[in-house]
């Protein structure tokens, strides 16, 4: 049991509220907010966790805090706003920033925050929201080696992988970096069940060959016929948010001097299908856009090769 070990956890949205119930099961005394209050009182009632007022009542009630939130912004403003949870941090407290975040952002809120006696560590994830629920998300930790050791029975309780990416800020580089390939293959994945389907191959059929053979990925592995081929579009990840991790991905690229054309395609390809589909939408609609561009649906009258 971890009873002794208080944590607090901001943001309860998709992630967020597996990510909580994974602790809780591990033994942890949580407090939880959000900034939807009636999210908060439900997490919490259904947890059994304590709600949280604010931001500053988490963070006071915690040895280590836990943000999980839609951009590095939202992070600043929780920490620093009013009655954000800066003023109710002790010396001594650990911030494990879960976000996936803007690098630059992060050091500076690290080098900040250092100055009350508090650490902070960036620990992005990767998975999903079903791999939240199972406990089985790929952690990236970023950070001092100590601060991570102290982080890690937490991350533990969330994660089946923990990789330590360097100091802090580096695991939010690299999380943007894995979303920049994920895009990229899910992009080139759709072109080719396009391509195939007017060439009159069966797009299902195509995903079932390209998962044991080398065109393989998370997107033929766990996109393609769950949320693209059944039309529900629904796996758990926003386009929006897709879309902000490509621009830190190529703020990255910029800041270190990178040529990154196919990494700079690639986002404008997916801003492109932000601004025609609307805000809201799930990652994995941006096919329609492909679909749109091609003049065909999967699935749909040109399966036949017209």
């Amino acid at each position: 049991m971890n009873s002794t070990t208080r944590l607090g956890f901001i943001g309860l949205g998709a992630m967020g509220k597996p990510m909580t119930a994974r602790l809780v099961a591990a033994g942890f005394t949580l407090s939880v907010h959000d900034a939807d209050a009636a999210r908060t009182a439900s997490v919490a009632k259904t947890l059994g966790a304590r709600a949280a007022t604010s931001p500053k009542d988490a963070a006071a009630a915690s040895d280590i805090l836990i943000t999980m939130l839609p951009s590095s912004a939202v992070v600043t403003a929780v920490l620093e706003g009013p009655d954000g949870a800066l003023a109710g941090l002790a010396a001594g407290t650990l911030i494990v920033e879960m976000s996936s975040g803007v690098p630059d952002v992060t050091r500076a809120l690290s080098e900040k925050i250092a100055g009350q006696g508090v650490a902070m560590i960036d620990a992005p994830v990767s998975g999903g929201v079903s791999r939240a629920t199972n406990g089985e998300l790929a952690i990236m930790a970023g950070g001092n080696a100590g601060a991570i050791d102290r982080a890690e029975p937490v991350l533990k309780a969330m994660g089946s992988s923990i990789i330590r990416t360097g100091p802090i800020g580096s695991a939010h580089a690299m999380k943007a970096l894995n979303n920049l390939v994920s895009a990229g293959c899910f992009l080139i994945g759709i072109e080719a069940l396009l391509i195939g389907q007017r060439f009159g191959l069966d797009p299902a059929l195509m995903v079932d060959v390209l998962n044991v053979s080398t065109g393989m990925n998370n997107a033929t592995q766990k996109k393609f016929k769950q949320f693209v081929l059944s039309r529900k579009f629904d796996a758990g990840f926003g386009l929006d948010l897709m879309v902000k991790d490509l621009g830190i991905a190529l703020g990255v690229a910029t800041a270190t001097s990178t040529p990154a054309p196919f990494a700079g395609l690639c986002k404008d390809i997916w801003a492109a299908a932000q601004k025609y589909l609307g805000p809201g939408q799930d990652h994995t609609a941006v096919a329609k856009f492909s679909e749109l561009v091609a003049g065909s649906t999967l699935g749909g009258d040109d399966a036949d090769g017209k």
